[in-house]
């Protein structure tokens, strides 16, 4: 390790500008992301004094295929982004985790003991409760832990879609990884410490993909047939080389309790399941499904039946999507990300609320965004739906312009340009 003054003297004499320009890809934003590190480093010494560091990185995720097919068991594709998190690190020896995070409130220290560790249900939605569940599941599993100090900063924003719980809790296991277990840990046992953290101890029941998608970056392929072991394979394909840029558009929908609604999904599509017999949509022949279209009818929704139709039709776009990849055929990619969106529209309905169709910012957001990018571009919920954000493949000479003329209609900073990040969770000085 090396002491923070020394690598802020490092980056100010360009040691760092490979290493960053790998991460990050857009040359017009190294110098703030050089000064990101170096504020963030200078932050840690005001806190902390002059010690020797690590700085760790965790990036932001985007699902591109596969919406709401991972609760009936279901194939996806999710990618890093390159919007972080890092993390400046030092070390102790008192087993005191403690934590300060910029422009959040107060941490309070985490003691690395039975009585430390105990789950309180008072603390769940914390930064607090997600050190407890991660510390206690690395000791669970028989992995060392320790304390240590460390300063934050995020550029996944909050409910900007790009899972900033994922990020951090993913952030933390790695950083545990990193100072006390010489980084043996895997990138798939990271993100389901990281789960289990939010499971059990934040409180907010979710599936593996946020995780897995920022804890082993890239494009990833998820089979979740066995949810208790899913099949995650990293996909080698280099997105630079199709000259597109990947946007994300918060339509800055008023939060509301939707858990109906993502509850009606699930519902829904286990009751065509039941229909067969079945327990998820998985195991149901997509043949015999369309064979007892009309006995159905009589027994599930029509509601139901469409959205166990997306279903069947998304996990063949996952397949699509990932072979117009490999193929180097963007074109045909983005007809399948096109068919996506239209797809959510029309069949999983999951772009606004029945409960209040009179507001529909996602709707009005792609159809506004279709507008603006005629032929330069595809766009689709993002996301579980019905609030939130939207999903832009856009030419990278055009996403400036797309994003100042969807600014004017969703208003001023609501247009995260990003690019697809190779690394996950990782140290990157030390």
């Amino acid at each position: 390790m090396k002491k923070a003054s020394k690598i802020i003297t490092g980056f100010n004499k360009g040691e760092y500008k490979a290493l960053i320009k790998d991460l990050y890809t857009e040359d017009a934003r190294l110098t703030k992301q050089k000064n990101r590190y170096v504020a963030a480093l200078k932050k840690f010494i005001e806190l902390y004094g002059d010690e020797e560091v690590e700085i760790y990185s965790a990036p932001g995720r985007s699902e591109i295929c596969g919406m709401h097919t991972d609760h009936q068991h279901g194939k996806m594709l999710a990618c890093s982004v390159n919007r972080d998190i890092i993390a400046v690190v030092t070390p102790t020896d008192d087993n005191v985790v403690r934590l300060v995070s910029e422009g959040f409130p107060d941490i309070r220290p985490i003691t690395i003991s039975k009585a430390g560790l105990k789950l309180a249900f008072d603390e769940q939605g914390t930064t607090e409760s997600l050190i407890k569940g991660i510390v206690s599941q690395f000791q669970k599993l028989g992995y060392e832990v320790g304390g240590f100090k460390a300063y934050i900063t995020s550029e996944v924003p909050l409910y900007s879609g790009m899972s900033s719980s994922a990020a951090i809790e993913v952030l933390l296991a790695t950083i545990l990884n990193g100072l006390y277990n010489s980084g043996s840990i895997s990138s798939l046992i990271i993100a389901q410490i990281a789960q289990y953290a939010e499971n059990i101890y934040f409180g907010k029941p979710c599936g593996l993909m946020d995780q897995a998608a920022c804890a082993i970056g890239g494009l990833i392929k998820i089979d979740f047939k066995d949810p208790k072991k899913p099949l995650i394979k990293k996909q080698m394909i280099k997105f630079e080389q199709f000259n597109h840029s990947l946007c994300i558009v918060d339509t800055k929908d008023v939060p509301a309790n939707l858990t109906k609604e993502y509850r009606a999904i699930i519902e829904e599509m286990r009751s065509v399941a039941k229909y067969f017999g079945k327990e998820f949509l998985r195991e149901v022949d997509e043949n015999e499904f369309y064979e007892h279209i009309i006995p159905m009818r009589k027994v599930c929704s029509d509601r139901a039946i469409l959205r166990a139709m997306h279903f069947y039709s998304e996990e063949k776009r996952v397949n699509k999507e990932l072979k117009a990849l490999r193929d180097g055929n963007f074109n045909e990619f983005k007809i399948q990300v096109k068919r996506s969106g239209n797809s959510s529209f029309e069949y999983l309905q999951n772009v606004y609320s029945s409960k209040d169709p009179s507001h529909q910012n996602i709707s009005l957001a792609i159809c506004m965004s279709e507008k603006i990018l005629k032929d330069k571009g595809v766009v689709r919920v993002h996301g579980p739906g019905f609030e939130g954000t939207i999903q832009v493949f856009v030419e990278n000479d055009y996403a400036r312009k797309y994003k100042n003329e969807i600014e004017k209609y969703m208003g001023k900073h609501c247009c995260y340009v990003t690019h697809i990040r190779q690394q996950g969770a990782m140290k990157v000085i030390w």
